[in-house]
């Protein structure tokens, strides 16, 4: 395995399986299946995505839409509030693609107003718990007049994100927290569908996709972290280990034998600075072993302890300490493949191919 610096390996089986695994469940609770694509941002694994015949696919920002319009897609969803500062790259996109916008209050629906003459497919975003943007589900008045304003535009239904769910400290309120947006979401829906009858509540987070059964009242899901998974959901017990489709290599530089902490090329420019908390302490990352096919867990309990911009300190188990060698290469584990993925732009294969990143 010729590594020279921190390389961000893919594991096309594993991630093949978790597209599988939630492509049958979309078929198996007949529902539209809208993946978010702001995960792995790669034409490539946007070709396998096609193999399970999915058309339809949700970006975070219209330089992410232009990217996957012109590698073929045609149906996008931006799942990111609508910026009247891009209006006429979104007005020149809407003529290629069917594109769908997101509002996500009463000002941003009369920033479009103002924006364009022309008429856009556009969703409106419902704040159903998480409190990062939207609007809250019982402020109909507020929803009725962004409707009425929007007229001349293509209403196409509502739009939730519950990222409350990766706060949950178990797979139960994972669980709960899915059933009450279901129910807000079906609520919501209930008072428009005698003017609209075509509208759709849309859903989106990978815990509560993957873990949930019952989505009655749901039209469609656009989970986007599944595709790989990562720490954080391993200890949200939304997957396992063997799931996480995602590894980043890294050289070993350094080895403090009497405090058993290792030094990787391998920092915050890599891994992002995202953690989780283990033990007491900060881990940004899970250890494990490389071999030429595949990663394993490494022996006892070693993770990433300290980031700097290069730099990662490892506190290593016994086992690992003795066993490792300046020049050797460690594999870490991410807390969040999404933002790790971004950072090191681009995928190695485990056949050693290079897949892109936008």
């Amino acid at each position: 395995m010729k590594i020279y610096k921190p390389t961000l390996f893919l594991d096309l089986q594993k991630c093949k399986q978790n597209i599988q695994r939630m492509s049958e469940k979309v078929k198996k609770n007949n529902l539209i299946f809208r993946p978010h694509f702001k995960t792995h941002q790669s034409i490539q694994i946007g070709k396998i995505f096609k193999e399970f015949g999915i058309n339809k696919i949700t970006v975070s920002s219209v330089k992410m839409a232009e990217y996957f319009a012109n590698a073929g897609w045609k149906d996008i969803t931006i799942a990111f509030p609508f910026n009247p500062l891009e209006i006429n790259k979104i007005e020149v996109l809407s003529k290629k693609i069917d594109l769908n916008i997101l509002i996500s209050s009463l000002e941003s629906a009369e920033k479009l107003i103002d924006s364009t003459n022309i008429s856009l497919n556009y969703f409106i975003e419902i704040d159903a718990g998480y409190h990062r943007s939207g609007i809250l589900a019982d402020e109909i008045a507020q929803i009725e007049r962004a409707i009425h304003l929007l007229s001349q535009h293509n209403f196409k239904g509502f739009l939730t994100h519950s990222g409350n769910t990766y706060n949950a400290q178990s797979t139960n309120e994972i669980l709960f927290i899915h059933q009450q947006t279901t129910l807000i979401m079906k609520d919501l829906k209930s008072k428009f569908t005698t003017q609209f009858p075509k509208i759709i509540a849309s859903v989106g987070d990978t815990p509560s996709c993957t873990l949930a059964e019952n989505f009655e009242n749901i039209d469609e899901i656009r989970p986007g972290n599944f595709v790989f998974f990562d720490l954080m959901q391993y200890h949200l017990e939304v997957c396992d280990l063997a799931n996480i489709a995602v590894c980043v290599a890294c050289p070993v530089v350094d080895i403090n034998r009497d405090r058993n902490q290792i030094v990787i090329y391998g920092g915050g420019i890599h891994l992002s600075k995202e953690f989780i908390m283990q033990n007491g302490m900060k881990n940004y990352g899970q250890v494990v072993k490389l071999n030429d096919l595949d990663w394993q867990e490494s022996a006892g309990s070693s993770y990433l302890i300290t980031l700097s911009q290069e730099h990662g300190i490892i506190q290593a188990s016994d086992e690992l300490i003795n066993e490792i060698s300046i020049g050797d290469i460690i594999g870490i584990i991410p807390v969040h493949s999404c933002m790790t993925a971004n950072l090191m732009g681009s995928y190695k294969t485990l056949d050693n191919q290079i897949f892109d990143h936008k």
